[in-house]
């Protein structure tokens, strides 16, 4: 390999949203960018995460309204689901993106070296590429490797068939069975989208209830709603083992003090995802990592100066939009400004079917930090956009402060919640009353009619809700 060399105001480490999003801020701020990428640009949400579970789960909302059609006067039925056409469609959504990520990089003069890079220094980089060996001297560093899917030591987690989310993605048949081990997000994005075509479905979880970080009764009435769809659930229950047997899988489990067997085509291991910290040379560079994520200030940066992370290498919650902000602040950080983000107007939503959409704090949250509050809800069942979709399972909870009045954090479950959501993260982020969104006009009839309703609750006077209480 020959040696080559380049100078840059900004180098970034990783070409996911927060390397990406970084360094097309940092261009327009008229920096010059070195972007290095061992794999493919958009990092695992384009390509093996956000993207293409989403474009899978757009099918499996087509089949449920069609197993569903004969509500809305169309007998029919599905003959066939052709899941290959659903993973070249998914290829095509990917590569679209892909493409129109690669152009945006050229346009805004962005250099982007795809190889492996290795920190020697603060300052120095060393990436190899398929063809040479490029040495990068930069100002300010960027540290946005990402994370991985975590994958627990348990004996026979690695036999084929036991997949990743990587490897579900990849799936070009149906299974007919199928266990997923974790009823976190990913869980239980696959859990519906696999069941949805067809799947037996069962979700072993740990713990004694699904998605820990959301709301309690937000999750309990979704896990009613997965139920009720078929999806069996063993909570509390703990593998052991997963044994090979010809063309089954077999996992045993410890359930309530037993132990049983479940047999399954397939089986999808969904507990968590790791943090790609604890490589050596971020280890030797002296950066500090607690639990596995870099360490950053509000700024985003490292105890080592000049240097930054963000996105999912600096832990917590590991969303896309967040390391799209987090990308954003550690360059403008960098480049002289000095922002920060408020991590209680961040929302995260669950692509499930209904959709749960979240941000602030919620009850939990508010007891845990000796806050009084006051809650509105109303239930989708009263609403009559959700009654004309054929979609009344759900409802909108809004948390305030008692004594302010001042909207805190927010919890919807139902159709399209994902998208009603922004509201709600602005009233936070503007710190907004709950009365400012109950005397807002919203148009009739939608879905985010039920948000004005839950706060028209809280200051008592809600129109479609009866309200028994004296």
């Amino acid at each position: 390999m020959s040696n080559q060399g380049f100078k840059t105001n900004i180098a970034i480490l990783g070409g996911g949203p927060a390397g990406y999003v970084g360094a097309i801020r940092a261009a327009q701020l008229g920096a010059e960018v070195v972007l290095i990428e061992e794999k493919e640009l958009g990092g695992v949400c384009l390509n093996r995460g956000c993207i293409p579970t989403k474009s899978f789960l757009r099918n499996a909302e087509v089949a449920h309204l069609i197993q569903r059609s004969k509500e809305y006067g169309i007998d029919t039925k599905i003959e066939k689901i052709g899941w290959n056409s659903a993973w070249s469609r998914k290829e095509r959504v990917v590569k679209n993106l892909r493409l129109g990520l690669e152009y945006l990089i050229k346009a805004n003069k962005i250099t982007l070296l795809k190889g492996r890079g290795f920190v020697e220094s603060p300052k120095e980089i060393r990436v190899e590429t398929e063809e040479k060996i490029v040495k990068v001297s930069c100002e300010n560093l960027i540290i946005t490797v990402g994370s991985e899917p975590a994958v627990p030591n348990i004996p026979g987690i690695r036999l084929p068939h036991v997949m990743t989310s990587n490897e579900a993605l990849e799936l070009k048949e149906i299974p007919q069975s199928l266990v997923i081990v974790g009823a976190g997000v990913i869980g239980l994005e696959f859990a519906d989208m696999f069941n949805s075509v067809g799947t037996k479905v069962t979700v072993i979880e740990i713990e004694n209830h699904i998605l820990k970080e959301e709301d309690r009764e937000i999750t309990e009435e979704l896990l009613k709603v997965l139920k009720r769809k078929g999806i069996g659930f063993k909570l509390g229950a703990e593998v052991k083992e997963i044994k090979d047997d010809e063309d089954t899988l077999k996992i045993l489990i410890k359930d309530k003090g037993k132990e049983t067997l479940l047999n399954t085509e397939k089986v999808l291991v969904a507990v968590g995802r790791k943090i790609r910290a604890y490589s050596s040379d971020l280890v030797d560079l002296g950066i500090n990592i607690v639990h596995g994520a870099i360490v950053v200030n509000e700024k985003m940066e490292t105890n080592v100066p000049g240097v930054y992370a963000a996105g999912d290498v600096v832990g917590g919650k590991l969303l896309a939009h967040l390391a799209y902000a987090e990308g954003r602040i550690a360059v403008e950080n960098a480049l002289g400004r000095a922002i920060k983000l408020n991590y209680d107007a961040m929302p995260s939503c669950i692509y499930t079917h209904p959709e749960i959409a979240s941000v602030g704090i919620n009850e939990q949250e508010a007891e845990k930090r000796g806050i009084k509050v006051k809650i509105g809800r109303f239930d989708l069942r009263h609403n009559g956009r959700a009654l004309t979709l054929g979609e009344r399972e759900g409802f909108v909870k809004v948390v305030v402060d008692q004594e302010t009045g001042v909207i805190l954090g927010g919890q919807i479950l139902g159709p399209h919640a994902s998208e009603m959501i922004s509201e709600l993260t602005l009233a936070i982020t503007m710190g907004v009353k709950a009365e400012t969104l109950a005397e807002m006009i919203h148009p009739h009839p939608t879905l985010s009619e039920a948000i004005m309703e839950a706060c028209d609750d809280i200051v008592g006077r809600s129109i479609h809700k009866v309200n028994l209480k004296k």
